[in-house]
């Protein structure tokens, strides 16, 4: 009896070793580990049909990769070895993605519907072989796998406006792409900083429009870029010709990747207009000869009045659609400053003939007329969320990056969208510490909060739900000028998005994801790839319950062992180790460090202090609702201890074009003589200071009474990032209520680039004293 416990124990453990052995992403939807493996050898037999030309390619895609790795040539012959089968049939429940595989110590066989399924197939055989060479034992495990994806658009947009990036890094992300079954390759190739693809009837785009003078390190603001007319000047920058669009488009459609491309219109469009500055509201204004071509607010649109304009676009629609066959062509129609059309008399002469109301409207015209240029051409139009306003194209597909209101609005009105918001979709936020990373543009989407993404709203019906097409990640590269760091942004990010839009919600497990990444890890070592190591950040986080405040502490790496003083010091391996949340009872200064094998992981620890006040834990009430983009640390942020930083992405409350106003109530009656809001300008983010702020006190909760209103001093135009207390102080009073009114500036300022849209109001703490 003992014996066969054992010879179970035994089996077991192996059988466990070799599921350990399998680390596919995505996570296919059903995998059985079976006994034993397929070993590879000289002798090892490919069969397929060779009638099918394309099941032929796919083959000649997995024979090219195992003769890298291993240094065999398969090849369809009569020796007596291991056979490996590729099939076309026809199996129900799979679709046209899907897969089946069934490997034994003697056969491999694929099967699938589609050619495209076969390559998915291939996908996950390779994710068992080595990443490089090692002349160790080329085996693949016997199992049983069906596998089919979740979402049909699974995608990575690449900015290569900003900095130009060569053809080579293109195919590199395209790679990346295929080995984790992401399907479109959203190519963004015009902008306000770059024209980026070779149009024949319009050669200044790229004689002109494609370089500029770069001061790019020193500001990404467009009002800051130059293009001149003068290469000898002008020298930063490129383009890439038809004949290299077209080979990249090929090489995509090799590894089952649409490549869409993105031109930008109406806004964004700066370096078109330096180029040919008549399609703009101001056809005097040479930009191309002047250098800076932001001579005036807005007119880098094009202007919607102007019948050449919409010529021009569609010559270069014409040229884009001849080189790009996917069903999708995206127009931008982003952030479009519509300041130049209110003073064009062309456009207010549109708006009247079209009986437009507003330059919403004006802009949904644009869209329109030129998503029926496209659906003439039987092509369908993408567009930001922002194409919404004025009235949506009849049949354009809505890209949700502002949230997700805008996607959820359209698939309400029966429209298809992809969701992509900048939390967590931006890959061109920080992933890790920022102490510890490269620059970048701010926000922080770490490798958890991406592979927690749910790209279905729950306000969906589930019909609704069906409208959403699926996902991808932006990497947006103002601050991301090499291919290095282009690298860095997106690895390990985009195979975790890429099981979240393959595999099923349910089977979801960040655990297993991390434990099944670590081997994908070392093949990018291998490889010479940039990755993030990992976000060894500790998370500081308040717990309020109860009308008391405590401390969590939280790290993303299930090893991680975390260290923390609250007395100021800098915490080490000897500190106090984290087991528990614990109670704050007077203010302090938190600083916790993470450690793997005894090692600190943190170039510098985190830390936070908590300003312990009268209020701190008291629950607050709000007149408007704070912006859900916003969250901070929930409805009781400007009571639970933390005070903002420059980072606008955290501790910060916002309200976008709305007023704040809250209520908090202290519980009991409290001797009150002070009472401060923390507020934040960040010009650049659209963020002001408010107004003023109303301090209003009261003993019932019911009547209240003002104590104090403080004048914001420090100007709209300030630009340097302004962190400022609001405080009055007042004669001691007996309240048990205090209520904060600070008022929102309303609309960004003149000569601001999003003047008379909605500006922001960010808060943080109240301090009642």
């Amino acid at each position: 009896m003992k014996k066969i416990i054992l010879l179970t124990f035994l089996l077991s453990s192996i059988l466990s070793r070799a599921q350990q052995a399998v680390h596919i992403i995505p996570q296919p939807v059903s995998l059985e580990m079976k006994q034993g493996s397929f070993v590879i050898d000289d002798k090892t037999i490919i069969k397929f049909s060779k009638k099918d030309k394309e099941t032929e390619k796919v083959v000649h895609f997995f024979t090219e990769y195992v003769k890298r790795v291993s240094g065999y040539e398969l090849k369809d012959n009569k020796t007596q070895g291991g056979k490996i089968i590729f099939s076309i049939d026809k199996i129900e429940e799979i679709g046209d993605e899907g897969y089946l595989i069934s490997v034994n110590p003697n056969e491999i066989l694929v099967k699938a519907n589609t050619s495209k399924g076969l390559f998915y197939g291939v996908q996950s055989l390779l994710q068992t072989l080595p990443a490089t060479r090692n002349n160790d034992l080329v085996q693949i495990p016997s199992m049983e796998i069906k596998d089919y994806p979740r979402f049909q658009w699974r995608g990575l947009m690449l900015d290569v406006s900003r900095h130009f990036f060569a053809p080579e890094l293109v195919k590199e992300f395209i790679d990346l792409l295929a080995t984790y079954k992401m399907n479109v390759f959203h190519w963004h190739l015009v902008d306000g900083a770059g024209w980026r693809l070779e149009i024949k009837k319009y050669p200044k785009l790229t004689q002109q429009a494609a370089w500029r003078v770069d001061d790019w390190g020193k500001s990404w603001n467009w009002a800051e870029v130059e293009f001149n007319a003068d290469r000898s000047k002008s020298t930063y920058g490129g383009y890439y010709t038809q004949e290299q669009a077209k080979e990249i488009v090929a090489y995509a459609k090799a590894r089952n990747i649409t490549v869409v491309p993105e031109i930008e219109m109406p806004g964004h469009s700066e370096a078109a207009m330096a180029a040919y500055p008549e399609l703009s509201c101001n056809s005097k204004n040479n930009f191309g000869q002047s250098g800076n071509f932001f001579a005036s607010k807005g007119e880098s649109n094009y202007c919607a009045g102007n019948d050449e304009a919409f010529a021009f676009l569609e010559d270069v629609l014409t040229e884009v659609m001849a080189i790009f066959p996917s069903k999708y062509i995206h127009v931008g129609g982003d952030e479009v400053d519509k300041t130049s059309w209110k003073k064009c008399a062309k456009c207010q002469a549109r708006m009247k003939t079209e009986q437009l109301k507003d330059e919403k409207e004006l802009q949904s015209y644009f869209i329109r007329r030129m998503e029926k240029f496209l659906v003439s051409k039987d092509r369908k139009m993408i567009g930001w969320d922002e194409i919404l306003e004025g009235g949506l194209a009849p049949e354009a597909t809505v890209m949700s990056w502002r949230g997700e209101e805008g996607g959820i609005e359209a698939a309400k009105m029966g429209h298809d969208v992809i969701m992509t918001p900048s939390f967590p979709c931006y890959f061109d936020h920080y992933q890790g510490d920022p102490e510890t990373e490269p620059l970048a543009i701010g926000g922080f989407n770490t490798l958890k909060k991406v592979y927690s993404y749910e790209p279905i709203p729950a306000e969906l019906s589930k019909e609704e739900g069906k409208r959403v097409l699926g996902s991808q990640a932006n990497l947006w590269t103002e601050y991301i000028p090499t291919a290095e760091q282009a690298e860095y942004m997106i690895l390990p990010r985009m195979p975790a998005l890429a099981e979240v839009l393959w595999s099923p919600k349910e089977q979801r497990n960040w655990k297993n994801f991390n434990e099944r990444l670590q081997p994908h890890l070392v093949g990018f070592e291998q490889k010479g790839l940039h990755y993030s190591k990992g976000n060894f950040k500790v998370d500081i986080m308040p717990i309020v319950e109860n009308n008391k405040l405590s401390i969590a502490l939280e790290t993303e790496n299930s090893d991680g062992v975390i260290y923390y003083t609250i007395d100021g010091s800098v915490p080490s391996t000897g500190s106090i180790k984290y087991e528990k949340p614990f109670e704050v009872n007077t203010s302090m200064t938190v600083k916790a460090i993470m450690a793997l094998n005894n090692k600190v992981m943190n170039a510098k620890p985190a830390e936070q202090s908590f300003t312990f006040n009268k209020a701190t834990g008291k629950t607050v009430t709000y007149a408007n609702a704070f912006s859900r983009y916003y969250p901070a640390n929930g409805a009781n942020s400007l009571t639970d201890g933390f005070r903002g930083t420059k980072n606008i992405a955290k501790q910060w409350h916002a309200f976008n074009g709305s007023d704040l106003v809250a209520t908090i109530d202290l519980g009991t009656i409290t001797t009150v003589g002070s009472i401060t809001l923390g507020c934040i300008q960040n010009w650049g983010q659209w963020v002001f200071l408010p107004q003023w702020v109303k301090f209003e006190v009261s003993d019932d909760g019911i009547n209240f009474k003002e104590v104090k209103t403080i004048t914001n001093s420090i100007p709209v135009a300030e630009r340097d990032t302004q962190i400022k207390d609001f405080t009055a102080k007042f004669a001691e009073q007996k309240v048990k209520t205090v209520r904060v009114t600070a008022k929102n500036l309303g609309q960004c300022p003149a000569g601001h680039p999003g003047e008379n849209q909605s500006a922001w109001l960010f808060v943080d703490e109240i301090l009642v004293e």
